[in-house]
C-alpha cells in the first residue's frame, strides 16, 4: 500500500469517526484489514521525502500578514463591547499574555507553514498555560489539556508549533534568556517525539484509557518542582462546588446569591436579544439537556436553579458569553455550579479543508474534548439558544490550572520539566483522536525535528513580541481602549 492511499484511508476514517451515527460506512469498514503498525511507521517516514524535517524551522511572516490588530478587532465584532477592554488588558500585561489571547493571529500565521497532511483533533489554542489537573469519571487527578474553545480536525504540526512558541515566550515572561526560551521549546518537541512513538506501539484500547496521573506527573518533575506540585496537587483535589459556594456566594433571604465583581461577574436581568435571563436560562438548560445521555438526565433533573450570573474568564474567550449557574441538590449544602460557554467557529476553520458534519459549535468542542481527553466531565454537553451555540460543564470540579507569574527564578529552573509534561499530553491528545504511528514515522528518533521546531519558536516568539508592541501603539493612539489594570488580573 502506497503513502498516499495509506493517508487517503486514514483521512476518511477520521471523517467517519466526527460523522453522525448514522453513517453506515464506519460499520461497514469494520470488515476491512488495516494496514499493520510498521506500514504505518513507514508511511510517516516517507513523508520526510516530501516535507523534510528541517523544512519546520522556517518562520517567515507573510508578504501579504494581516495586520494583527486588524484580527482581533474582527473577532471583537462578535463580542460584548464593555468586555472587549478587558481582553486587550490582559493581552498588553505582556508578550505571553498576547500569544494567549491571540490564537487567531497564529492561525493564520501557521496556515502558510509546510504540514505533512495528517489530521488530529488538533486544540487549535496549544499553550503552556492551557494545561492543568482535572478530576476523572473515577474521583483520579489527571494531567491534560484543560480548553478545547478551538479545537477542530486540522495538523498535528500547528498544535506542536503554537505549543513550542508559547513554552519560548514563558520561558522569557519567567525570566529566562534566548538559551532558556530554546531549551524549553526543545523539552516539548523531544517530549511529543518520545511519547508519540510509544503511544504507537500500544493497543488502541490502551492509548485510550492512557493517563498522565499523580505520579507521573511528580515523576517527571525533579526536586524542587515536586514539593510545588504536591501543594499543586493538595489544592486541586480540595477543589470541589462547597469551596466554590464559599467563595463566589453570599446569603440573602436564606439563599446563597453569587456575588457581583462588575464589570467581571454580573447578574444579568436580560438577554443581549431582550429576553428575560431567567427565561433564556431555562431554554438554555432545556436546549444542553437534550445532549446528555438518560443517566446525566436523571442526575441533573434533580436539582434546582438557585441563581446564575455572567463571567469573565481567560484572556481569548473575553467578550464572548459565558454564564455561572448555580444549582442546589439535596440542601444548602449539596451545590452544584455549572459553567455555560458561548462557543464560536474554531479559530482554525477558515485554514483547513475541512467541513464539520453538524453546525452546532458547542458540540464541535464536546465531541473534540471526548476525543482527545477520554474521561472528561460527566456533565459536559451542549446546546443552542437565540441561534447562539454553547458548551455546558461543571465549575469546579477537582480542577487546577497553571499559574505562570513574570521572572520566577523557581519555575524557570524546572519550567523544561514541566513542557516535558505538556508535550507529552499532546502527545497522547494527538494519539487518541489521529494516527500516532504515522506521526512517529514522521517524527523519528532523532532530534532532528527538535532542533527545527526550536528554531521556529524562537522566531515566533520575536514575532509575538512584535505583535504586542503593535497592539501598544494601537492603545497609545487611541485605535483601541484598555481596561484598568485591576481587570486585567
Amino acid at each position: 500500500m502506497n503513502v498516499a492511499s495509506l493517508h487517503a484511508n486514514i483521512d476518511r476514517s477520521y471523517e467517519r469517526l466526527l460523522a453522525a451515527k448514522e453513517d453506515m460506512a464506519l460499520v461497514e469498514n469494520f470488515a476491512a484489514k488495516r494496514p499493520s503498525v510498521a506500514e504505518r511507521l513507514a508511511a510517516g517516514k516517507a513523508l520526510r521525502d516530501k516535507i523534510p524535517r528541517s523544512a519546520h524551522g522556517a518562520y517567515r511572516p507573510a508578504a501579504d500578514r494581516a495586520d494583527p490588530v486588524d484580527i482581533l478587532e474582527r473577532q471583537n465584532a462578535v463580542r460584548w463591547p464593555r468586555l472587549v477592554p478587558v481582553r486587550y488588558a490582559r493581552m498588553l500585561a505582556h508578550p505571553f499574555g498576547f500569544l494567549r489571547g491571540s490564537a487567531a493571529v497564529m492561525a493564520a500565521d501557521l496556515s502558510v507553514t509546510p504540514t505533512t497532511g495528517l489530521a488530529v483533533g488538533a486544540c487549535g489554542d496549544m499553550h503552556v498555560a492551557n494545561f492543568g489537573v482535572f478530576g476523572s469519571a473515577e474521583r483520579n487527578l489527571v494531567f491534560a489539556i484543560n480548553d478545547f474553545d478551538e479545537v477542530h480536525p486540522g495538523p498535528w504540526e500547528w498544535d506542536l508549533k503554537r505549543l513550542a512558541a508559547s513554552a519560548a515566550v514563558a520561558a522569557r515572561f519567567l525570566g529566562g534568556d534566548s538559551g532558556a526560551a530554546a531549551a524549553a521549546a526543545r523539552a516539548v518537541v523531544r517530549s511529543y517525539r518520545k511519547r508519540i512513538r510509544r503511544f504507537a506501539g500500544m493497543g488502541y484500547l490502551a492509548v485510550w484509557y492512557s493517563r498522565i496521573d499523580e505520579r507521573a506527573i511528580l515523576e517527571t518533575l525533579g526536586p524542587r518542582l515536586q514539593r510545588r506540585a504536591e501543594r499543586f496537587l493538595s489544592r486541586a483535589r480540595e477543589k470541589n462546588h462547597v469551596q466554590v459556594l464559599e467563595k463566589m456566594t453570599e446569603q440573602v433571604d436564606g439563599e446563597h446569591r453569587i456575588i457581583e465583581h462588575l464589570p467581571l461577574i454580573v447578574r444579568e436581568t436580560h438577554t443581549a436579544t431582550g429576553l428575560p435571563a431567567d427565561v433564556a436560562l431555562d431554554r438554555m438548560l432545556r436546549s444542553y439537556l437534550a445532549s446528555l445521555t438518560n443517566g446525566r438526565q436523571l442526575l441533573l433533573a434533580r436539582y434546582r436553579i438557585v441563581d446564575s450570573a455572567r463571567k469573565v474568564v481567560g484572556v481569548g474567550s473575553v467578550g464572548t458569553g459565558c454564564w455561572v449557574v448555580l444549582l442546589q441538590g439535596v440542601d444548602g449544602d449539596d451545590p452544584l455550579f455549572l459553567q455555560v460557554k458561548e462557543a464560536q467557529p474554531s479559530v482554525l476553520a477558515p485554514y483547513v479543508d475541512f467541513k464539520m458534519p453538524f453546525d452546532n459549535q458547542g458540540r464541535r468542542v464536546v465531541i473534540g474534548q471526548h476525543m482527545t481527553q477520554g474521561s472528561p466531565d460527566i456533565f459536559l454537553g451542549w446546546g443552542e439558544i437565540d441561534g447562539k451555540h454553547f458548551y455546558v460543564r461543571q465549575l469546579a470540579d477537582m480542577k487546577g490550572g497553571i499559574k505562570f507569574t513574570a521572572n520566577d527564578a523557581e519555575a524557570l529552573a524546572g519550567f523544561s520539566q514541566y513542557c516535558t509534561l505538556c508535550g507529552w499530553a499532546l502527545a497522547l491528545a494527538h494519539a487518541k483522536s489521529g494516527d500516532p504511528a504515522m506521526i512517529a514515522g514522521y517524527c523519528g528518533t532523532s532530534d532532528v525535528l527538535d532542533e527545527a521546531v526550536a528554531k521556529f519558536a524562537l522566531a515566533y516568539a520575536r514575532q509575538t513580541g512584535q505583535d504586542h508592541d503593535a497592539l501598544e501603539k494601537a492603545r497609545r493612539s487611541g485605535r483601541i481602549r484598555a481596561a484598568a489594570e485591576e481587570l486585567a488580573k
